[in-house]
């Protein structure tokens, strides 16, 4: 239905979809709040269940490497894995802004490689903009991906792609030199054209100077409340694994549990011939007079001759 000058007059149209969230929006936040609410996603339906729920950015990490893979760390997550994840959770996702992140080895060699793969990221993953870990070393990095046009999300601290020339999965930014450092990487990040800069596992005071320091938005994961946002893994978040209760993260369900007993209960109803009940069937068809087959025909047999009379 329209009204004058053919402009909709809204019935029978589906809602507008939400406003997306925006690389300029995210940068505003610094200054004007509300913090950003980043949470990692990896498929369609829970990018859309979080979507939903009002997260501002949504994050594919190489974390899916660990929670969605099983491996030990992030390495072994390639360009092409974080692509498909990607596609997946931009079909989900109306409302927040999709970030994808690069895995081990995309973007270290040089800035060129970097480029490259942050552009197959954009292409191939259907995401916003992309996310490196590194300080200084991989400044010229960012600065050659964001005049490429494509969005950059620094990420420093704990950088798990690291973790083996860490240690480990240890905080980061202890002692003087070791902040330092940390707050010349944020500058020179900052200085290179990140639009955000997460900051994981480094201890609280750290995290203010930083975000004090640098122009663009903190996102903090262990590293306090005075970031300018946070950002969780959604499993913990959501209390997924049992085991598994980081110091950094609060578990705001516990739907793990809640799919244990759902799966308990499903099981015992089965084995239990209580489901499916009548109102989880279609209704029956009801007496049924069955044909019986017709008399086969005769089978037609051709004589085939020895082979000594076909010569």
């Amino acid at each position: 239905m329209y009204g004058p000058k053919g402009q909709s007059s809204g019935a029978g149209r589906p809602p507008a979809a939400p406003k997306k969230v925006t690389v300029p929006d995210i940068r505003a936040r610094k200054a004007n709040g509300p913090p950003i609410a980043m949470v990692t996603a990896y498929d369609f339906t829970m990018a859309r269940l979080l979507d939903e729920g009002g997260a501002d950015m949504l994050l594919v990490g190489d974390s899916l490497g660990m929670v969605v893979q099983g491996h030990p760390t992030t390495l072994p997550v390639t360009v092409e894995e974080i692509c498909y994840h990607g596609r997946a959770v931009a079909r989900g996702a109306r409302r927040a802004h999709v970030v994808g992140d690069m895995p081990f080895m995309s973007f270290q060699v040089s800035p060129m490689q970097a480029l490259e793969n942050a552009g197959r990221l954009m292409k191939d993953g259907a995401f916003e903009s992309v996310k490196l870990e590194g300080g200084e070393e991989i400044a010229e990095h960012v600065r050659r991906i964001v005049a490429a046009g494509i969005p950059v999300c620094a990420h420093i601290g704990l950088t798990p792609q690291s973790v083996h020339a860490m240690g480990g999965f240890k905080v980061q930014g202890k002692g003087e030199e070791n902040a330092a450092r940390l707050v010349r990487d944020a500058q020179a990040l900052d200085e290179a054209g990140a639009y955000a800069i997460v900051l994981e596992a480094i201890p609280p005071d750290l995290a203010e100077e930083i975000t004090a320091a640098v122009s663009v938005p903190t996102i903090g994961i262990g590293a306090g409340a005075g970031c300018d946002g946070q950002v969780l893994v959604c499993y913990d978040m959501l209390g997924m694994y049992p085991d598994l209760r980081p110091r950094f993260a609060k578990r705001f369900a516990e739907v793990g549990e809640q799919i244990m007993a759902a799966t308990r209960a499903y099981v015992d109803e089965v084995q239990a011939r209580t489901f499916p009940g009548a109102e989880h069937s279609f209704k029956p068809n009801g007496p049924r007079r069955i044909t019986p087959p017709a008399e086969p025909a005769a089978a037609v047999l051709e004589e085939i001759p020895p082979h000594w009379q076909t010569h």
